[in-house]
């Protein structure tokens, strides 16, 4: 830190007088001053990342504890690792070990701070780069992973196709008890580039390629409440989202997955009612079948928009036959409503409006109670806002521009898109991804110690040195300190 500190004052505090002095003869130009405060203290705090990481290096080389089990391979004069940061790449050196028992060559520097063997970005600069990412594009993503580089598309685009995603949340410490459960199901559609492969799509014997998917997506919710007193605009009380795509995960996984959720947040024998909203989609009716005693509500937007189908073709009278639609469906029986239908189809003048008029008609026949619950609106039941919400959950970052996918990008796509809505730490997804990496075959001295186990360590491990830390903190200088804070984890982790 030394020669930072002084690169600092004999530099830096340098150019800073001179960019002030250049402030004040153009006072207008205070973008362009502040831009220059900003790049000079990037490249400084570059050159201080650097000097920690070759200091800690230093102090690895001069404890004695790895001597009894490793040899220094070699020690490079120029730098021989670069890592991009969330500030900008840092180019370091670092020394390689061999261990004398196994003839394991390993940079005890990297096992400490827990980087694998060919990692290049850092957690800050992956956190970065799916935070923008799951908003906007792959090519956004790369630019806001550090602030002084770019990562491309094909970058972004691996890292996002080897996430790994939890398997649970966050648990309540005792479960909620609430009257009604909601649940809203249905899907977008995406376009796909290649399915596995560039070059495997097939096509049909009309031409037309097999290009389509489909995205899935459920969330569950405690009901509606406004945004504000008086408001006309609504929110979800505390929903959770799922999302995956057909061939990423089978209907009876996610299903059931959402029934976890439900069982271990929720007390479900207290439940009075859940309610189903979808638009009738045999996906969702097969998944319904997994939960026990939910009812199905057909979706409001699908409703309106069949019943519009059977009824706009009466030009002056549509409102009005609309209304006697609602009431036939509210309180009056499927032959009432058949042999209404009926009499509207006398009135078609257009024989190709006799198609799209016939699968209106069947298709809230098919869903006849899901739609005699929706009108009720009674026992708890509230709107639904599937297709507001797969517009916001999945079109518009999947679907809404011309973007094509492959499967596995679209599957984990959908995953951290819920994750993000579900107020996922991007951070914490990083560091999940070395959670559960295994021990691998070879020995201790291949044990992968996880960031996360690095910090906990820091905090509650039993070495002597750390239980003065606290007490020596009014007494010790920051170098010292430095070096009480380290020794704990060379004698812990080489």
């Amino acid at each position: 830190m030394e020669k930072s500190i002084l690169h600092f004052n004999d530099v830096c505090v340098g150019v800073f007088d001179k960019l002030i002095a250049e402030f004040y003869k153009t006072p207008t130009d205070i973008a362009g001053f502040v831009s220059n405060i900003t790049e000079e203290l990037h490249r400084w705090g570059i050159m201080l990342i650097q000097e920690t990481l070759e200091g800690m290096d230093q102090m690895i080389r001069e404890s004695g504890k790895w001597k009894s089990s490793w040899v220094i391979e070699k020690q490079p004069k120029e730098p021989n690792k670069k890592l991009t940061t969330s500030l900008g790449t840092v180019c370091f050196r670092k020394t390689l070990f061999t261990n004398k028992k196994t003839g394991e060559m390993c940079y005890l520097l990297d096992r400490i701070m827990g980087i694998e063997k060919h990692e290049r970005i850092t957690e800050d600069a992956i956190a970065k780069l799916l935070e923008e990412a799951v908003q906007t594009s792959y090519r956004r993503g790369g630019e806001a992973a550090s602030i002084m580089d770019v990562l491309t598309k094909q970058t972004v685009k691996n890292i996002i196709h080897d996430l790994d995603f939890p398997q649970g949340w966050s648990k309540p410490k005792e479960k909620k008890i609430v009257d009604y459960l909601y649940i809203e199901a249905d899907e977008d559609h995406i376009s796909l580039q290649y399915r596995d492969k560039k070059g495997d799509l097939t096509k049909s014997p009309k031409g037309r390629k097999n290009n389509g998917a489909i995205t899935k997506l459920i969330y569950v919710h405690e009901g509606i409440a406004p945004d504000a007193p008086m408001s006309k605009r609504h929110h979800l009380i505390n929903p959770h989202f799922f999302s995956r795509t057909a061939q990423g995960c089978s209907n009876e996984e996610l299903w059931d997955t959402v029934y976890r959720y439900l069982d271990e947040n929720y007390d479900l024998e207290k439940v009075k009612k859940v309610y189903v909203s979808s638009d009738g989609g045999g996906w969702i009716v097969g998944g319904m079948r997994r939960i026990a005693g939910v009812i199905h509500l057909l979706d409001q937007y699908h409703l309106e928009e069949h019943l519009s189908s059977l009824a706009d073709h009466m030009l002056d009278d549509a409102a009005e036959v609309r209304a006697e639609l609602h009431r036939i469906l509210c309180k009056g029986t499927r032959q009432a409503f058949i042999e209404y239908v009926w009499e509207l189809q006398g009135y078609l003048s257009e024989l190709d409006k006799v198609k799209r008029f016939e699968e209106s008609r069947d298709y809230i026949l098919k869903n006849w109670s899901a739609a005699k619950y929706r009108l009720k609106k009674t026992d708890g039941v509230v709107g639904s806002s599937t297709e507001g919400h797969v517009s916001h959950v999945l079109s518009s970052r999947m679907s809404t521009a011309a973007l094509g996918w492959s499967l596995k990008g679209a599957d984990k796509m959908a995953q951290l898109r819920a994750y993000y809505l579900n107020g996922g730490d991007m951070l914490e997804l990083t560091r999940y991804q070395k959670e559960e990496m295994p021990v691998a075959v070879g020995g201790e001295y291949q044990d992968y110690i996880s960031p996360r186990r690095i910090i906990k360590k820091s905090k509650d491990a039993d070495h002597d040195l750390n239980r003065y830390y606290d007490r020596a903190q009014a007494h010790l200088s920051i170098d010292v300190k430095k070096k009480l804070y380290f020794q704990s984890h060379i004698w812990t982790d080489i």
